[in-house]
């Protein structure tokens, strides 16, 4: 399965398909509910570029009210200067929170490449910290997530976490909260430790806080709500991402396994301020999404 994960390890990705959503049907999305519900947009990826104004507004008539960003083949931010996309997202309703970047350089597997367009250098915090900051600032983002670093062994734990405190130090500087994002791997033992427990160990955790992302870390065993009560506070992000039944990766949220409601009864403790809903690679990223927000607002989310 093509996902996130694995093009963040070094995959490739694949073409998304399009539907638009009736403005007759954004009414019945947009019922109330006890949170603003945002979407990361790598559910869009190699999608968004083709129609960016036109994307954003088929998230907005879901209902969706904030938005978090990801790289895309597009220079800078999906073809804009930060400004110019904060502006673009207000126009329409939508908040811009938050944006991924990576934690090193992408390295892929042998044979493998990018899909066509992408730029060759792909901004991380190990090459380009101080300029992706800015950048951030220069956008009014509240949040700036490390998408993904190398942690397959103690010494690239041990890196990743020094790149994590200084980014999160910077960050401070500009009244950005720096976080970083998990995947199932940071849960598998490296030389007889956790990493995702070193990296909370090892970071700062006011200066480096937490994106967890639900899917991932069910796939991984582990239990969220363990999680918020061993560190309460540390987890201000969450990916709102369901896992299918098979376990094997996303789904969209209430068609799999992971369990939301015990989630958002703790979410207080958790320190959770923004909820942003993520597929990756979905067959149908507006169907994920339309589903996705319908069934959140049923949980009463």
């Amino acid at each position: 399965m093509l996902n996130r994960r694995n093009f963040l390890i070094g995959s490739g990705a694949a073409a998304l398909s399009a539907m638009v959503i009736p403005k007759a049907a954004s009414a019945f999305f947009a019922g109330g509910g006890k949170h603003a519900l945002g979407v990361q947009l790598f559910t869009l990826f190699g999608k968004i570029e083709n129609d960016v104004k036109g994307n954003l507004k088929k998230i907005a008539d879901i209902g969706y009210t904030e938005i978090e960003s990801a790289f895309s083949r597009l220079p800078g931010y999906y073809g804009m200067s930060p400004k110019e996309f904060a502006a673009t997202c207000k126009d329409l309703g939508l908040s811009w929170q938050s944006h991924h970047v990576l934690g090193g350089a992408l390295k892929l597997p042998p044979g493998a490449k990018l899909p066509p367009g992408f730029p060759d250098h792909i901004p991380n915090l190990k090459e380009d910290m101080q300029k992706l900051v800015d950048e951030a600032a220069g956008g009014g983002l509240s949040y700036l997530v490390c998408a993904n670093i190398p942690t397959g062994t103690l010494d690239e734990i041990k890196e990743a976490n020094e790149i994590l405190n200084k980014t999160g130090e910077a960050c401070k500087k500009v009244n950005i909260q720096l976080c970083y994002h998990n995947h199932d791997m940071e849960f598998k033992e490296v030389e007889g430790k956790i990493p995702y427990t070193l990296m909370l160990e090892g970071t700062d955790k006011n200066l480096v806080k937490m994106e967890l992302d639900l899917c991932w870390v069910t796939k991984a065993g582990v239990n969220p709500v363990d999680l918020f009560k061993a560190h309460p506070g540390r987890f201000p992000l969450l990916h709102v991402k369901d896992l299918d039944k098979e376990r094997k990766g996303p789904a969209p949220v209430g068609e799999g396994v992971v369990d939301f409601k015990d989630i958002f009864a703790h979410v207080k403790e958790a320190g959770a301020k923004h909820y942003f809903v993520e597929h990756d690679m979905p067959p149908d990223a507006f169907v994920s999404l339309a589903t996705s927000y319908k069934n959140l607002r049923a949980m009463g989310v």
